[in-house]
C-alpha cells in the first residue's frame, strides 16, 4: 500500500498535466515563413505571453515567395494541418491567412485570432464570425512622417513611400492614403509608389533626389521579382536600397531598421501584435467567446533608429525623440 499510493499520485499528477496541456493547443497559421523577421518577432510575443502551459504549433503558408497562384493550396495544406493537429484555438498571422481561411475555421467552430491584419477587417466578412477576433495593425504613417520631418530639421517638404506592390503592401496604405498615391502632413508631400520588379524599384530610388524627394520612407519590400519572375530576397532588397540612396532611408517597422538597412522612425514592433493576440487566447481559453472580445488595433509605436545609418546621412535625433528612442548599433 505504501508503494502504490505514491504511484497513483504520480499518475493522476502525469494526466493532470497532460490535459492541461491538451486542452491548450494553439496553431498559429504564418501568412508568411519563419525566417522572416516580422513573424520571428510576433512569435516571440505569443510565445512569451501565452508561458507554459501552452503548446504552440506553427504553419507557414510562405505568400512572400510563393506566387500568388499558389496561395489557396498553401491554405488547403494549412487546413490540412489544422484538421490533423486539431489544436483548440488558432491564431492567424496577417492578411492572407484569414482571407483564405478564417471563415472556415470559424464555420468550423474554432475559436480564432487574428493578428497583423492590414485591411479592412468588414471586407473579409469578419463582423459576421462569431468566432473570430483579433489585432489589427495600422503603420504609423502620419505621426512618423511628422516626427521625420524634426530629424530632418524641418526641412522636409517631399518624401518617397515605397511598398512592394502584394497585397499586404496595397491592405498597408489603403487606409491612409484611401486610393490616391499622395498624402499632405503639415508641410510634408507624401509620395506613394508600390512596385513589383526590380529594375523599377532600383531606378525610383536612384531618381528620388532627382524627383524633389528630400527622404524615402521604405514599407514593406519583400514581394518584388527581377525580369523572369524570380523572387529576390527581401534582405538583398533592403541593402541595396540602402547603399544606392540618394538621399535618407527610413522604415516604418523595426525590422527594416540597422547598420546597411534604414535609418530609423516610429516603427511596430511584431511582438506587440504577438502580446495582444495572446492575451485574447488567454481570454478565450478562460471560458470567453471571441464574439465577447473586440478587435483591437495595436497603436504602440517606437522611436527605434540606427546609429551607423544616422552617422551616415549626418543626423542628429532632436532631444525630444532622443529621449524616447531605443538606438541600435
Amino acid at each position: 500500500m505504501s508503494l502504490f499510493k505514491p504511484l497513483l499520485t504520480f499518475i493522476l499528477a502525469f494526466m493532470v498535466s497532460f490535459s492541461v496541456v491538451a486542452a491548450n493547443k494553439v496553431l498559429v497559421i504564418e501568412s508568411y515563413h519563419s525566417e522572416y523577421q516580422w513573424d520571428q518577432s510576433y512569435l516571440k510575443g505569443i510565445r512569451d505571453t501565452l508561458g507554459d502551459g501552452y503548446q504552440v504549433l506553427t504553419f507557414q503558408m510562405d505568400t512572400k515567395r510563393i506566387p500568388k497562384s499558389e496561395y489557396q493550396a498553401m491554405a488547403d495544406k494549412a487546413w490540412a494541418y489544422y484538421q490533423e493537429t486539431q489544436p483548440d484555438v488558432v491564431i492567424l498571422g496577417d492578411d492572407n491567412a484569414l482571407k483564405f481561411l478564417g471563415k472556415r475555421l470559424n464555420d468550423a467552430g474554432t475559436p480564432t485570432v487574428f493578428l497583423g491584419i492590414n485591411s479592412n477587417p468588414r471586407s473579409l466578412g469578419v463582423q459576421d464570425m462569431e468566432n473570430v477576433t483579433g489585432v489589427l495593425e495600422r503603420p504609423l504613417f502620419k505621426r512618423n512622417i511628422a516626427d521625420l520631418n524634426k530629424v530632418m530639421g524641418g526641412k522636409l517638404r517631399s518624401i518617397l513611400v515605397l511598398f512592394d506592390s502584394g497585397n499586404t503592401s496595397k491592405a498597408a496604405v489603403d487606409e491612409a492614403f484611401k486610393g490616391k498615391d499622395s498624402l499632405k502632413v503639415g508641410k510634408v508631400q507624401a509620395k506613394l509608389q508600390l512596385i513589383g520588379e526590380q529594375d523599377r524599384w532600383q531606378q525610383v530610388v536612384k531618381d528620388a533626389k532627382a524627383a524633389g524627394h528630400q527622404a524615402i520612407i521604405v514599407g514593406l519590400y519583400h514581394t518584388i521579382v527581377d525580369g523572369s519572375g524570380k523572387h529576390i530576397p527581401a534582405n538583398d532588397v533592403l541593402a541595396w536600397t540602402s547603399q544606392n540612396t540618394p538621399v535618407p532611408a527610413f522604415a516604418f517597422w523595426d525590422f527594416a531598421v540597422g547598420k546597411g538597412k534604414g535609418v530609423g522612425g516610429l516603427v511596430i514592433f511584431g511582438e506587440e501584435q504577438g502580446m495582444l493576440a495572446a492575451k485574447m487566447v488567454k481570454k478565450i481559453t478562460s471560458g470567453q467567446k471571441p464574439s465577447a472580445i473586440r478587435p483591437v488595433i495595436a497603436k504602440k509605436g517606437r522611436f527605434y533608429f540606427s546609429q551607423a545609418e544616422l552617422d551616415k546621412w549626418q543626423l542628429t535625433l532632436p532631444a525630444a525623440i532622443q529621449g524616447k528612442a531605443s538606438i541600435i548599433d
